[in-house]
């Protein structure tokens, strides 16, 4: 499909794609932009160089090399629900690598681990991992997201207090490096680059395929939804606070994991805890909580993730939007204090919020995160206990007053505290001025120096990725 381009770059990929229709796309195709690139966030134009869409990991290879030779960006695309289209390169003039066509599965009925394609979707791994042998692995609720963004960021969602991020189930990737090699990495072979791929992947090659660890399916589960309109969202705030004060109980049952939302209208809190209504009721946490809705499930996984993914889709839907999104993560000293929760709300209903779609989303973390070290992984927020995103999403066209919205929220939670808060790159916040050192912090330093060993000349660069020592005076 539209092998048109006539330059050097072109005739490489061309050569690769060997008459294959449906392997590359250029900006002169007439599906380039529509079907090819898609952005997820509309607010933020882009333009690759071309977007290829692999069959093998040795197409990877080779369209890597083709890059490397005509000294062009790359950068992969799985699920591609980068919040600033960094999965589409995110400058202008990337190759993109889309991996939609890189969907292997299978599973080891000894081990349980399984092998998935780094294009799989979550909700196919879901329904495959389901399918054989009911088992399962923690990740995001969002349906659409790719494992290979999600699994070489961190990956988190409501399993993973009980079980970890997502890349903590990961233990060898099959990876394409920047000159091209088809690699292993594990424990055993590659292990500096394991740590690199565990948390700041888009920086250091292209996952083919992950070996993951998996466990069995739940057997029961119990699913908790409040819902709170009230005249002003000040009248909120115990609300938070009580929320809050749960979660930051070092002690708090891992088999809970919730989220609390705040919209236009009011308030949504949604828990998933895994197992019994006679365990959740022994956990102390009803007693704990907002008396809200109880939904016991009975062995249906399946269920429990599609209401999840129902969830997800009241404020982050598969539909392409142009929106604002602000992001920061909170260790335990750091969680909002009363008076800062109710300057948030007072401002919240004093302020022009240029849009009636908005939503701030609190997340709980720690648990099973939080027992793996620091510095095993390039994930570095595994002492942080709440994510908080913020969204502003345009009716039709985003406005700068919806983006001036959120950054206040974020200027009055900032100003609340001595520290300089950090956010996690699954939350990708363009806005951030050091966002190497907000995102990897103490793990930055050994990441630059593995970028240097793998990817000297930056190949796989995205704005707010990990540079090579080289390159450091060079970041933005």
């Amino acid at each position: 499909m539209g092998q048109s381009a006539s330059n050097p770059l072109a005739t490489c990929l061309n050569a690769v794609c060997n008459g294959r229709t449906d392997c590359v796309a250029y900006p002169d195709n007439a599906l380039y932009q529509v079907s090819w690139v898609n952005r997820y966030n509309l607010d933020l134009p882009v333009t690759p160089i071309a977007v290829t869409r692999p069959q093998t990991a040795q197409d990877v290879s080779a369209f890597v090399k083709c890059a490397a030779t005509n000294n062009v960006k790359v950068q992969p695309k799985s699920g591609g629900h980068s919040y600033a289209n960094y999965g589409l390169g995110g400058d202008d003039g990337a190759l993109v690598i889309d991996l939609l066509n890189l969907q292997d599965f299978s599973i080891d009925t000894k081990t349980w681990q399984a092998t998935i394609g780094g294009g799989t979707e979550l909700a196919d791994v879901t329904n495959k991992l389901h399918n054989n042998g009911k088992r399962a692995i923690s990740h995001g609720t969002c349906p659409g997201v790719g494992i290979g963004g999600h699994a070489t960021i961190g990956g988190l969602g409501p399993s993973s207090r009980m079980w970890g991020s997502c890349l903590d189930h990961v233990i060898e990737a099959e990876v394409v490096t920047a000159d091209g090699s088809i690699r292993r990495a594990s424990e055993s072979e590659n292990s500096d680059l394991l740590f690199a791929l565990k948390g700041a992947g888009a920086g250091f090659g292209i996952v083919t395929k992950f070996v993951v660890k998996t466990h069995p399916e739940p057997g029961s589960m119990v699913q908790y939804s409040y819902s709170l309109s009230l005249g002003k969202h000040t009248d909120m705030v115990p609300v938070l606070k009580q929320w809050q004060d749960l979660v930051s109980d070092p002690n708090l049952d891992r088999r809970f994991g919730t989220e609390f939302v705040v919209h236009e209208l009011g308030i949504i809190i949604t828990a998933t805890f895994y197992g019994t209504e006679a365990e959740w009721n022994a956990s102390g946490i009803p007693q704990r909580i907002p008396k809200g809705k109880i939904s016991v499930v009975i062995d249906d996984w399946l269920a429990v993730i599609a209401q999840q993914a129902e969830d997800a889709a009241l404020y982050l839907s598969e539909i392409h939007t142009a929106f604002t999104v602000r992001s920061l993560a909170f260790t335990a000293e750091e969680t909002l204090s009363e008076d800062t929760i109710t300057k948030v709300m007072k401002y919240i209903d004093d302020t022009n919020r240029g849009t009636l779609l908005w939503f701030l989303i609190f997340d709980a973390s720690g648990g099973a995160v939080s027992d793996v070290p620091m510095n095993a992984t390039a994930y570095s927020h595994r002492d942080k206990i709440i994510f908080f995103q913020g969204y502003g999403i345009g009716l039709p066209v985003l406005t700068q007053q919806t983006k001036d919205f959120l950054s206040g929220i974020i200027n009055i939670i900032q100003a609340s505290t001595p520290q300089k808060l950090t956010t996690y790159p699954g939350y990708v916040d363009p806005s951030l001025t050091s966002p190497q050192q907000s995102y990897w912090g103490p793990n930055l330093e050994m990441l630059e120096s593995i970028k240097t060993t793998y990817d000297p000349n930056d190949l796989f660069h995205n704005p707010q990725s990990v540079k090579p020592e080289n390159k450091i005076s060079m970041k933005q």
